[in-house]
């Protein structure tokens, strides 16, 4: 079956915002159809230049690799396509207005480190090899957790390059979309509730926080909270024990 052509104009321009990456990633993307690989009322992906690039509704997670729009739902998606730069979905164009700025926050006094780590918190090649991939939907929970792990090392400004080797070399035994959220937060890029909850750590805010990064998806805040707790613990920065 012969692709859906791309659409020479759009019918409706909707408003969006978009982090840097997404932004220049749809700039760097030929003309042409894309494909669509979920599709839901709250949030749509779709593969670009071998990346997963959502379109995520005020009420889907505001995960780093995705434009956001306004509303409770975003655009119907039969077929999708790229153009001059914009992402369409059927005959919507998806039109970005606003920089989102999505890196992980530098920890600061208030979550002070007990001693200036020497390295990374100790995870073998072996536990990422047992964790990738592991779980269900489109963000295994195993994912998740070296989510949260890698953020929590980019907040305290230490590097993981092992086992972010090691991530990169296992991204395809897991879904595009996690393999790309593995992706930002090998570089620091993160959901707006993990990067609230890190600046809340220490402060009276810090179980409120905590609870909000919780209720992201089935599972997937928790997982968040658990590698990010695992790894600060490891370098010596206090956090609340998970619940």
């Amino acid at each position: 079956m012969s692709p859906s052509p791309t659409p020479a104009t759009a019918s409706a321009v909707i408003a969006a915002s978009a982090p840097t990456r997404v932004r220049d990633t749809l700039a760097a993307a030929p003309d042409g159809p894309v494909p669509v690989v979920h599709r839901g009322s709250q949030a749509v992906y779709v593969e670009i230049g071998g990346r997963c690039i959502g379109v995520v509704s005020a009420s889907a997670a505001a995960v780093p690799c995705a434009l956001r729009v306004a509303g409770d739902v975003v655009p119907p998606a039969g077929r999708a396509a790229v153009r001059d730069g914009v992402l369409h979905l059927d005959d919507v164009a998806l039109r970005i207005g606003r920089l989102l700025d999505v890196r992980v926050p530098r920890l600061s006094g208030r979550a002070a480190l007990a001693a200036t780590p020497a390295g990374p918190a100790r995870l073998s090649r072996e536990e990422v090899a047992a964790m990738v991939g592991v779980g269900d939907g489109l963000t295994p929970y195993g994912d998740d957790v070296l989510c949260g792990w890698l953020a929590a090392h980019r907040a305290a400004g230490v590097a993981t390059p092992e086992v972010d080797d090691a991530v990169r070399a296992l991204a395809h035994r897991t879904t595009l979309l996690s393999a790309t959220l593995l992706d930002c937060a090998v570089r620091g890029e993160v959901l707006p509730e993990f990067a609230a909850w890190l600046r809340a750590l220490g402060t009276p805010g810090e179980p409120a926080a905590a609870a909000t990064l919780a209720s992201i998806g089935h599972t997937s805040g928790l997982g968040l909270l658990r590698g990010a707790r695992r790894a600060l613990t490891a370098l010596g920065i206090r956090a609340e024990v998970a619940a």
